[in-house]
């Protein structure tokens, strides 16, 4: 067997039940401009199906590289055949053309004098799954180093986000031993895009048509493109945004294009962080090591008590949507106070401006603040009216009841709640004139709510929640890199991501 693997940095996972339909997706991601992929004959209906696609393919894609892997059920895999018929369905795809084998630990162990079968056919990847959780990674390529292979394959599910540097780490820990290292679940998505920065032979990809083989994969294209998976080095600085869900942010979008605007070496990835896991957020951040982050719901208030610095305003909200690490410190500052203020100066004099905040959140909290130490007049009107007189007296605004906010009029209307955000579009808090000449909904997803369209209906000036999504991801950038943020580059990567999505 060959003694080193050179494979392209991202393998296509192929997962199909009909062989026709393995072959046609691998042409289209071909066409895509793909080299690598992963045949899962086990996903076939009989995997000796998977042999005459391989040759095919091969013979009309020789450039390109085939893993063959028939995982057995007994390992989450669909095959439900003896250890003996998985060696012979492998080697036959090594001699239909296939650059590399992977079988998993527990076959192998059973079988290790039959995996001489393999040599000088292909490469041999041994291959560890756990779907429960991550359990020694250092203990578990022990094991696996019994048995010599050309790669070792440890794929773990995280539980909490140190479980990402657990196991990258080995990457450090074992330099000469080539390995695959990734983390399952949307938790562990981090380690598909590190691991072959740090080390790892290759990352796993969905293919762009249909669903991946494993929880947490995404498209080669969204790896290539946002990502930079190819691009970024060991030593890239390390951003990204805290949140529960953090699926759905179009925050990766917006810093990735901007560290591509300025050649930067750094990626900005999502950490999904469940409310009781931040101080554990803190031990990964620290030894990866994260150079800063975004915080949103439900972290911007509890990520307080883990900061060693925060800016006096933040510290009067209560709230930081903005972290960085500066001489071994970390520090804390909110710029959505300023993502509100400085789109509304666009548009009017705030000092002694009457503004109507809707909301008593933490959105809100950071508007009424902004607000205030702009010189407006904030009344607060809200649907929790002991919460509105609570943010009321601490900042020094008006409480209002609805009734009273709407027999009133001022000079601008913003909206800080989560009426009318995606999915549930319909929302809206004022069911009838909106009592404003200015409206600025914070909601930015979708780009046009209901409210932003009655207010257009209406004929007052409109300021969208893009435009406050933009502006502290402006002010974040510049708090992180010390440049001058690519404004309309953030802006474009925002709106594509709002439209794609």
């Amino acid at each position: 067997m060959p003694s080193t693997l050179a494979l392209p940095r991202v393998c296509i996972a192929m997962g199909f039940p009909e062989a026709q339909r393995l072959l046609e997706n691998a042409r289209r991601e071909t066409n895509a401009g793909e080299s690598f992929f992963e045949f899962r004959l086990d996903y076939l209906a009989a995997p000796e199906q998977g042999i005459p696609v391989i040759r095919k393919f091969l013979s009309a894609h020789p450039d390109c590289c085939i893993l063959a892997t028939c995982r057995r059920h007994q390992n989450h895999g669909k095959f439900n055949g003896s250890v003996e018929d998985q060696i012979r369905i492998l080697n036959a795809a090594l001699d239909a053309g296939a650059r590399a084998i992977d079988i998993e630990i527990e076959s192998a162990e059973n079988v290790a004098a039959r995996l001489e079968t393999f040599r000088g056919k292909g490469s041999l990847i041994l291959s560890y799954h756990n779907y429960d959780g991550t359990p020694s990674p250092e203990a578990v390529l022990r094991r696996m180093m019994r048995i010599p292979a050309d790669g070792y394959k440890i794929v773990t599910t995280a539980r909490k986000p140190s479980d990402n540097y657990r196991i990258l780490a080995l990457t450090k820990s074992h330099p000469r031993t080539p390995v695959v290292v990734l983390a399952m679940g949307e938790t562990g998505f981090p380690t598909r895009v590190l691991s072959t920065a740090w080390g790892g032979l290759f990352t796993y990809a969905a293919p762009n048509a249909s669903e991946g083989t494993a929880t947490g994969q995404v498209t080669a294209r969204l790896l290539r493109h946002l990502y930079r998976v190819e691009k970024f080095s060991r030593a890239a600085k390390i951003y990204g945004v805290i949140a529960d869900p953090v699926r759905h942010s179009i925050s990766p979008a917006v810093h990735n294009r901007a560290f591509q605007a300025h050649r930067m070496d750094a990626v900005y990835l999502p950490f999904l962080v469940q409310p009781s896991q931040l101080k554990d957020f803190f031990v990964l951040a620290n030894k990866l090591p994260v150079a800063g982050f975004s915080v949103t719901i439900p972290h911007k208030q509890k990520v307080l008590r883990y900061l060693d610095i925060v800016d006096p305003l933040a510290r009067r909200i209560g709230a930081v949507n903005t972290v960085w690490k500066k001489a071994g410190k970390w520090r804390g500052a909110n710029t959505d106070a300023e993502a509100v203020t400085v789109p509304l100066s666009r548009k009017l004099r705030l000092a002694k401006s009457s503004i109507l905040l809707v909301g008593n959140g933490g959105a809100a909290r950071s508007a009424a603040y902004g607000l205030m130490e702009s010189g407006a007049k904030v009344s607060i009107v809200g649907r929790n009216p002991d919460r509105v007189r609570s943010l009321a007296k601490a900042c020094g605004a008006e409480a209002l009841l609805r009734e009273q906010a709407e027999a009133r009029k001022f000079d601008a209307v913003v909206h800080a709640t989560p009426l009318g955000m995606y999915p549930n579009t319909e929302g809206c808090f004022f069911q009838n004139s909106i009592p404003a000449d200015l409206v600025f909904d914070m909601v930015y997803n979708p780009i046009e709510t209901t409210l932003t369209r009655h207010a257009a209906q209406q004929g007052l000036t409109v300021v969208s929640g893009l435009q406050m999504f933009v502006e502290q991801a402006v002010r974040q950038f510049e708090i992180w890199t010390g440049s001058s943020a690519p404004r309309a580059v953030m802006e474009k990567a925002a709106l594509e991501a709002l439209n794609s999505g």
